[in-house]
């Protein structure tokens, strides 16, 4: 474990910089922004804040001079070595964006984890990566130290090799015309190189009982932030407010590399807190000379925000009124994914800030694959029509039923659902902003692509209406809570460890707040009577904070004397949750 500390990086600092000038930047085409690396597309807007943080605010030169500092400290902690994985755990900050820049300024590939994430599971995605080196701060060095020590790797701490600059609260200054000074890139990785290269590593449960690392390009980053560029209609003048984690595609692309591609400022809360989130939005005790029109959450984000409303707003119909009337006029855009949104909530949004939730499809393989209009009809429980490039079909028993991108989409079959309103199938999705492969698994990779190269989401969808439904997960085993993507055999394979586990069984159980929570069937080793029951469950708990995340958690543990299965050995899951879960469909 080398721990590097100190470094003087003020001469180097010195040494390095030079005048902005189209010769620092001569790779960067002035009118085709889409096809520049992202961080050299800091130079068109050099005084413009990128990033609002708990520090304050940061400007576009600023984030680029730090990142290309660090990226020379990575060179060399690499030797020179290009597309290594590099393991960033930093906080929702500026610091986040330094890391994410600098590591793809000197050529590797980023792993972006979690803090919520136990020690066991970070073990997993660094030892499968193979992450040579980890970025982190000193808030998350207690976590990164016994991981660099148990795998002999580096790890670095980025407040001792950059300094970044911010304007403190209050005392905005964006739009001064002095000359910045910005650091050279002096490497020899052409921007066709950089389009080529592999760029991320998200790691996301599928249907099998281990995590799986999606290899993302920057083709395919690139494909992924221009779409939604296009459809949401994004510009400098947008200003995010970002409370969503940093290891998803959501928080990645959606709400951080959108914004920053586009010349925008990107509001970061250390998390989501539904009071904080309400007085950015209200702008309540503003400080800064802009407020911020756009926003995106889980489902389970807007009914914390409805919950946090109720009880603070409510009862004063002042503020009823002052809040759908500051949401309904300053904020321009509202977006819902990473899980299903209740028409319930849908409505009881619109009713509370005059917005329809924009709600959209994706996952860490494709990014975002289909979209609600921005200017349009938005019918709750829909995710629209595909984003421009991206290509979709449905499949019902290897039959091709429909098949299109953008708006055109063409009816390939005329076999409808058993209700004559729709087509009814597994969708299935190609173009540049699919993911290259599962990180050192051809297998499981073949496995979920077609013959032909499409790939199989594992979604069942409703085309009706000329607007895609997702109906849910083809596979039951899995679940999504929170906006997480949960495997159930990843969470019974976990949980097996304990030995007073002797058999388990997961399933997703509907609610309103997470959209489904994660229950348990259990049988336990030994004889212990209903008494006993009640400590036992509490004991896993416990014991399940340690090896799982905290939205992977059984929440409901139903203690049996077996686990119901079939000749086979299979459990039905849908009888199951009818037979054992039965209260928890009900309500």
């Amino acid at each position: 474990m080398v721990l590097y500390r100190k470094l003087l990086y003020r001469p180097f600092y010195s040494c390095c910089i030079r005048q902005l000038s189209s010769e620092a930047f001569k790779n960067t085409p002035k009118n085709e922004t889409s096809l520049a690396p992202i961080y050299r597309l800091a130079s068109q807007w050099p005084n413009n804040i990128a990033v609002v943080d708990k520090f304050g605010e940061h400007t576009y030169s600023s984030i680029f001079n730090s990142s290309v500092i660090l990226s020379k400290i990575i060179e060399k902690s690499l030797h020179g070595e290009i597309q290594e994985r590099v393991a960033i755990l930093c906080p929702n900050d500026a610091f986040y964006v330094v890391a994410q820049w600098a590591s793809w300024i000197s050529g590797q590939i980023i792993v972006p984890l979690s803090p919520l994430h136990p020690a066991a599971m970070l073990e997993y995605f660094i030892n499968d990566s193979d992450a040579k080196v980890i970025l982190t701060t000193a808030q998350f060095e207690n976590i990164v130290r016994p991981l660099a020590e148990k795998f002999n790797q580096k790890y670095l701490l980025l407040e001792d090799h950059i300094t970044l600059d911010f304007k403190p609260l209050g005392k905005t200054s964006f739009e001064e015309d002095n000359k910045v000074e910005m650091l050279n890139i002096d490497n020899n990785i052409s921007d066709d190189q950089f389009f080529d290269s592999n760029a991320m590593i998200i790691y996301t449960s599928g249907s099998t009982g281990s995590p799986k690392g999606v290899l993302l390009t920057h083709n395919n980053l690139n494909t992924q932030i221009n779409c939604l560029k296009t459809a949401w209609n994004w510009s400098n003048k947008d200003v995010i407010l970002h409370a969503l984690p940093l290891n998803h595609i959501h928080g990645i692309v959606n709400a951080l590399m959108c914004p920053l591609h586009t010349g925008a400022r990107c509001v970061m809360l250390p998390k989501f807190n539904a009071t904080d989130v309400w007085t950015w939005l209200l702008a309540i005790e503003q400080y800064y000379g802009y407020r911020v029109n756009m926003f995106m959450g889980v489902p389970t984000m807007y009914v914390k925000l409805i919950e946090n409303y109720e009880k603070m707003f409510e009862k004063n119909d002042r503020m009823v009124e002052y809040v759908k009337a500051v949401c309904s006029q300053k904020i321009r855009l509202m977006v819902s994914g990473s899980a299903p949104l209740p028409s319930t909530l849908f409505s009881r949004w619109e009713q509370i800030t005059g917005h329809k939730l924009l709600e959209r499809y994706g996952m860490s393989e494709i990014g975002m694959a289909l979209s609600n209009p921005l200017n349009g009809e938005r019918k709750p429980g829909f995710v629209g029509q595909p984003l421009p490039g991206v290509n979709v079909r449905i499949v019902k028993d290897n039959i091709i039923l429909l098949e299109g991108h953008d708006k055109n989409i063409k009816i390939i079959n005329s076999v409808k659902d058993d209700n004559n309103e729709g087509y009814c199938g597994d969708l299935q999705i190609k173009g540049k902003n699919v993911f290259k492969e599962y990180w050192r698994k051809p297998e499981s990779t073949k496995k979920e692509f077609t013959e032909d190269g499409w790939f199989k989401t594992g979604d069942s969808v409703k085309y009706v209406d000329n607007s895609f439904q997702i109906l849910g997960r083809t596979s039951i085993d899995i679940i999504k809570t929170g906006g997480y993507k949960v495997s159930a055999l990843f969470v019974e394979t976990i949980m097996l460890q304990n030995k007073v586990i002797k058999d388990i069984a997961v399933v997703g159980l509907p609610d309103s707040t997470w959209g489904q929570r994660i229950g348990a069937l259990i049988v336990i080793d030994g004889n212990e009577n209903n008494v006993e029951h009640k400590k036992i469950k509490k004991d896993l708990k416990s014991w399940a904070e340690t090896v799982l995340p905290p939205y992977s958690i059984p929440t409901v543990i139903n203690i049996v004397d077996e686990v119901p299965r079939n000749a086979l050995g299979k459990v039905d899951k849908k009888s199951l949750l009818k037979n054992s879960f039965s209260k928890y469909l009900e309500s």
